[in-house]
């Protein structure tokens, strides 16, 4: 059997995806939420950090997600 991907597929899609001010930030400077306005401040990088290692724990440890490379 060769490698697994998955997980590396999902952690990479997920920290582009995550990224605060790319898509969202979570909080924003003046709402709770913004979209797109490519700012980030400190709390706003924790706050998607934790709700990374939530998503990318469901995904690759509690659903198992396997991409094999043969």
């Amino acid at each position: 059997m060769g490698p697994d991907w998955g997980p590396v597929v999902v952690a990479v899609v997920l920290f582009i995806l995550l990224s605060p001010g790319l898509l969202f930030q979570l909080p924003a400077r003046t709402r709770v939420i913004e979209f797109g306005n490519m700012y980030t401040s400190g709390i706003a990088i924790l706050v998607h950090a934790i709700i990374y290692f939530c998503i990318i724990t469901i995904l690759v440890v509690a659903i198992g997600i396997h991409i094999r490379a043969d």
